[in-house]
């Protein structure tokens, strides 16, 4: 079996550390090619394979040819896409090989484009994607959703199968709560759509003794700015910033916190479609969330579980309001062990793996 990316790094979280583990555990060999340098040579049971390509959409355009080229040549059985140009490199692959296609859906691909686009762009630029999306719905043999969400652009022919991006359970001893000042934290890639302006604004509205560690790094080049605005805050001296670490060692590091922030801001579908792995990494780790309102699946997940806040998240007032109101270790601990009860329970991989497993035993012919 070979997953193929356009994008996602040799290790992804989801593709090799859920989906590949998954697979190889099942018994069958799995390899991912996905574009990048150096890597190790297999994680988690899986084969990793990296190549080059030209950097941008640019280079992701011209690189679905040469991908497809190396898709066929791979002789895998089925080939497992994550990303648009990845999905139609696996559908020309199959022309050549014969594989089987399974095309794994992340985001909300029609609205990626509306940040770049004049509004009145928009509408076309969806409906477009959209039809893209239902061709390789149609054409490939299942769609594998990561959010509920996500299934209703790929229309009625597609065999949507959908595997949630829920709680990977891994190695972390759960933060014991106490009396103190508190540590927020927020894991993952960062920038202003993901409410570094916010985090500050309410970072700075908290006690003098409140502090915030960041876990990741700045995906937007909107580094410099935060560190110019910590500083007219003075807040400075209260934020530590660490860098993008192995999933373990982040997951240590996330425990030591008391409070964690997702901080989508309004006004992109997939900040309201979001299921984060960091929401279940804080679960997993004992710790409340404050997460946004009007995302819909996070919301639910923070509803079902009890385990934290949700408020407009473009409010830097009610951010902080929601750090006084988990100022209680007690309260504190009873929310993050429900957390952790949840993930480990409904909102497990678990259920989700054995799902990904059953289709690849139906597509495959397998007892």
């Amino acid at each position: 079996m070979l997953l193929l990316s356009a994008a996602h790094p040799p290790d992804d979280i989801r593709v090799v550390r859920k989906e590949g583990a998954a697979l190889a555990e099942a018994g069958w060999r799995i390899r991912h090619l996905a574009p990048g340098g150096a890597a190790p040579p297999a994680v988690a049971g899986v084969a990793l394979e990296t190549y080059r390509r030209a950097p941008g959409w640019r280079g992701r355009l011209l690189g679905i040819l040469p991908l497809a080229r190396r898709a066929a040549a791979s002789g895998a059985r089925v080939i497992h896409a994550s990303e648009p140009d990845a999905w139609f490199a696996a559908l020309l692959a199959a022309r050549r090989s014969g594989a089987r296609v399974v095309i794994d859906v992340h985001e909300h691909y029609p609205s990626r484009l509306d940040g770049k686009l004049p509004s009145a762009l928009r509408p076309l630029a969806r409906g477009l994607i959209r039809l893209a999306c239902r061709a390789a719905g149609r054409l490939a043999d299942a769609v594998v959703v990561a959010k509920d969400g996500l299934a209703g652009d790929f229309g009625p022919h597609a065999r949507i199968v959908p595997v949630r991006n829920y709680g990977l359970p891994c190695p972390v001893t759960p933060r014991r709560h106490a009396l103190g000042p508190v540590t927020l934290v927020h894991a993952g890639a960062l920038g202003r759509s993901r409410g570094w302006p916010q985090m500050l604004a309410a970072l700075a509205r908290c006690p003098p003794g409140t502090r915030l560690r960041l876990i990741g790094r700045f995906t937007d080049g909107s580094e410099a700015e935060f560190h110019a605005e910590a500083a007219r805050l003075g807040l400075t001296d209260r934020i530590e910033t660490l860098p993008w670490m192995p999933h373990a060692e982040a997951m240590a590091r996330l425990a030591e916190a008391d409070i964690a922030l997702v901080l989508f801001q309004p006004g992109e579908v997939n900040h309201t479609l979001a299921l984060p792995h960091k929401l279940f990494d804080a679960m997993l780790a004992g710790l409340p969330v404050i997460a946004p309102d009007f995302a819909t699946e996070v919301a639910a997940v923070l509803r079902t579980a009890g385990c934290g806040e949700l408020v407009p998240t473009g409010d830097a007032a009610a951010i902080a309001a929601a750090v006084a109101r988990l100022g209680c270790p007690a309260r504190r601990q009873a929310l993050g062990e429900a957390g952790r009860a949840a993930a480990l329970g409904p909102f497990s991989w678990a259920a989700e793996a054995e799902r990904l497993v059953a289709l690849y035993r139906a597509l495959l012919g397998c007892a």
